[in-house]
């Protein structure tokens, strides 16, 4: 069996415990109205800006395995359940269209695992530098107001009415992700931890190697999780 590289599996499982909290806040202030809360500006830069360490630690892990295509379609099919369930709740009625999935984080992982698949042909210089051309791009065309058809909603480029969840375009994420193969490339070659002078089973990392090794689970679960403990709460309080 492959021993896992225990930092790569931390550092998941820490950028899913901020997305934890997140949600958490979101759901209380939001969904159940326990409190009222006016997010301060560093809370607003995190909530919107740190998703893409998910894609930087994804490409670093493509790059150390060799079933990205099997593993990218299992993900992406994932993403279109929470695309059909978002879907029921907003025609049952039980969210607004805000809510619906059309190209979450999911969707995203999914089709750049795909497209490592054959990417992880090219060569270093040339992984780096469509890293960073995709980046740049993404990053220009999410400063610019452009209604568009919505077939072109996984690239970045959305119609008027387009708001959603869980967003994460190819452009810039998929830069990301490239980006984080290269890292991978240059910093695990020999496939091994670069931190073997830590202890990987004190409590605190063993609780985040956990949730990193299994991630995807925890993805796509934790929302159920997190307003049925809302609820609660909420019925605490006001009983």
């Amino acid at each position: 069996m492959k021993k896992r590289i225990w930092e790569l599996d931390a550092a998941r499982g820490l950028a899913l415990l901020g997305m934890l909290i997140v949600h958490l806040i979101y759901d209380l202030v939001e969904l159940v109205g326990v409190f009222s809360w006016q997010e301060p500006a560093w809370f607003l830069f995190v909530k919107n800006n740190c998703g893409f360490i998910f894609l930087v630690i994804s490409g670093v892990s493509a790059s150390l395995g060799s079933r990205s295509l099997r593993r990218g379609i299992q993900v992406f099919l994932c993403g279109l359940l929470c695309t059909a369930v978002t879907g029921v709740m907003y025609l049952l009625g039980w969210a607004d269209r805000s809510i619906v999935i059309y190209f979450g984080v999911l969707h995203c992982l999914g089709v750049c695992m795909v497209l490592w698949h054959w990417l992880k042909r090219l060569s270093s210089w040339l992984t780096a530098g469509l890293g960073l051309l995709l980046t740049a791009a993404g990053l220009v065309l999410g400063q610019l107001y452009l209604d568009v058809h919505w077939s072109l909603i996984p690239l970045g480029l959305c119609p008027v009415w387009f708001h959603s969840s869980d967003y994460f375009p190819l452009l810039p994420n998929l830069g990301f992700f490239l980006l984080g193969a290269e890292l991978g490339r240059m910093l695990y070659r020999e496939k091994k931890t670069r931190l073997p002078q830590i202890n990987a089973d004190c409590p605190p990392i063993r609780l985040l190697r956990t949730m990193g090794t299994h991630s995807l689970w925890i993805y796509l679960f934790h929302q159920p999780v997190l307003a049925g403990i809302c609820l609660v709460i909420k019925w605490i309080v006001s009983s």
